[in-house]
């Protein structure tokens, strides 16, 4: 009875102790505290606060999970945060006021947005070089970098305009239309269709990428919200091709669609002002940073139910995840 008893304690503690691994860590740039929440995804607390650079926005991880990109818009830098000890280890060349960035899949470029300064600037992050800095529309945000490497893709909010860089030659080759004020892209893993967010236009474009060509646009309604309110940005795609997750703003909602048909499934009420998302490591969680309420929800995807509300600093923006 004994042994029997100890086995069992010592297999529960073994699936706790995996559990909390699975669970992993948060991270949330808070853009009027200068910090980052640390989020326990195990307890779904708030167990850190974390000190940065001026108005956090875009967070981006290293391919290896070890290091910590975070747009520090007002003080016009990319700062590197080491996640074994939580601290910044340095700054890079990051051009005017940094907002969004994705890092090419080699691990080593990354592509920011310079709001200011209608530029994309490209950073070499192990030497800390600026390879190039693009021309692009005005008030650039928006920023991906697709799958296979080949493209990575700005938004520009006042210009409505996506714009297509050649990493190869990080030469501007094309630009795609879409409705007013883009403010996020986000590629399908095998990085064939592109999804963009338009905020004042109330819209998402799906874009064919080999065409460059819009194949569908998805519009919103939500009952009892105003239209004007229902404003996309943020966009994240589960892996498996099922769902598109969109946030849509100040309609305080998140937009559930068949990323294969592009129906509007449903519409997830979540915290005030709702910015981006990001999944929990096996995508049973979807996390959504909510500016307004200063607060993170947390839905579960397989019943498209919002289970929890994490309170984090002042005005949470970006999100991220890691082991």
């Amino acid at each position: 009875m004994i042994r029997t008893l100890l086995a069992t304690a010592i297999t529960y503690t073994l699936i706790c102790a995996s559990g909390s691994t699975l669970a992993a860590t948060a991270y949330v740039s808070n853009e009027k505290d200068d910090s980052i929440s640390v989020i326990d995804l195990n307890t779904l607390e708030t167990v850190e606060t974390l000190e940065v650079g001026q108005r956090p926005r875009g967070l981006a991880l290293s391919h290896d999970n070890k290091l910590l990109y975070i747009c520090a818009s007002d003080s016009d830098t990319v700062q590197v945060m080491d996640l074994a000890t939580r601290r910044i280890i340095k700054q890079l060349p990051s051009g005017a006021d940094p907002e969004q960035f994705a890092l090419h899949p080699n691990n080593r470029w990354l592509y920011i947005s310079n709001e200011d300064d209608a530029l994309v600037t490209v950073v070499d992050v192990d030497n800390e070089e600026v390879l190039a800095q693009i021309d692009v529309g005005v008030e650039p945000e928006g920023m991906a970098v697709s799958p296979d490497g080949k493209w990575a893709v700005n938004t520009s909010e006042t210009t409505n305009m996506l714009h297509w860089i050649d990493t190869a030659t990080n030469a501007l080759v094309d630009n795609t239309l879409v409705d007013q004020r883009p403010r996020h892209v986000e590629f399908t893993k095998d990085s064939k269709v592109l999804w963009a967010s338009s905020e004042i236009g109330g819209t998402v474009s799906v874009v064919d990428v080999q065409q460059r060509q819009i194949l569908k646009t998805i519009n919103f309604q939500i009952k009892g919200v105003h239209r004007d309110k229902v404003q996309p940005v943020g966009i994240k795609l589960s892996s498996n091709g099922r769902y598109a997750f969109v946030a849509l703003g100040p309609a305080n909602h998140i937009a559930v669609v068949d990323a294969k048909t592009y129906e509007v499934l449903d519409y997830l009420l979540v915290g005030r002002r709702v910015w981006h998302m990001a999944f929990n490591l096996d995508e049973s969680r979807l996390l959504t940073t909510n500016g307004v309420s200063g607060d993170v929800s947390v839905i579960d995807v397989d019943t498209l139910k919002v289970v929890k509300s994490i309170k984090v600093g002042r005005y949470p923006w970006g999100v991220v995840v890691t082991p």
